[in-house]
């Protein structure tokens, strides 16, 4: 993991970023089984120039990929704890939070989709969007079984998020990793990269080199 000593290279000025042309995204991912996907995500994310990629990661999530396979700087809670050591220090989730031009949360389970819905921040993942800027987009992709997607509490905490302004790029039916086929897989990878590209579009940067 990437040390966080040097907040100036790794957290460069607003100025510095528009001259630039860089857009920072941040990549939050639980612990459902399509984080399998995470290490396609990000080489898929970073075919598009001007796109600088940190992950956040909870440790469930951890499960589902290897490390050696993120090519990008990965922060877990553990980074948090390490970084403030007193008063005056960073502290981790808000400067992930400032640095971050948008964040996109893939996948999404039904765990931390509850916390969200209800303001609970007990990890990196969590803090970064308790203390999340509004006014840059949010993206959140749902994964879980379709029983776990179906219950009624499931859509009124997605409802609550979309409240917030988060966009949700909606799960989808396939035959699931538990042998159950419905709703509730996490949308494909070229769906979540179009996404960010139609953000980025609206932001006037450039999508295809």
């Amino acid at each position: 993991m990437e040390p966080f000593s040097e907040p100036e290279p790794r957290f460069p000025a607003e100025k510095s970023s528009l001259v630039q042309k860089k857009f920072c995204v941040l990549v939050g991912v639980t612990g459902s089984v399509a984080a399998l996907k995470l290490p396609l995500l990000i080489a898929e994310l970073l075919k598009i120039p001007g796109l600088e990629v940190k992950v956040v990661t909870t440790e469930r999530a951890k499960h589902f990929y290897n490390a050696q396979d993120i090519p990008v700087t990965l922060y877990s809670d553990e980074d948090e704890w390490q970084l403030w050591k007193g008063r005056s220090d960073p502290v981790l989730h808000i400067e992930l939070r400032r640095w971050a031009d948008l964040m996109l949360v893939a996948p999404l389970d039904a765990n931390t989709l509850a916390k969200l819905a209800n303001g609970i921040c007990d990890n990196l993942l969590t803090c970064v969007i308790r203390a999340w800027d509004l006014s840059k987009p949010l993206l959140f992709c749902p994964a879980m079984n379709t029983a776990m997607w179906e219950h009624p509490i499931t859509a009124r905490q997605v409802e609550q998020l979309k409240g917030f302004g988060y966009t949700e790029i909606p799960c989808v039916v396939k035959k699931l990793v538990c042998g159950d086929e419905g709703r509730g897989a996490m949308a494909e990878v070229w769906t979540i990269v179009e996404c960010v590209k139609r953000i980025l579009e609206e932001q006037d940067l450039p999508t295809q080199s």
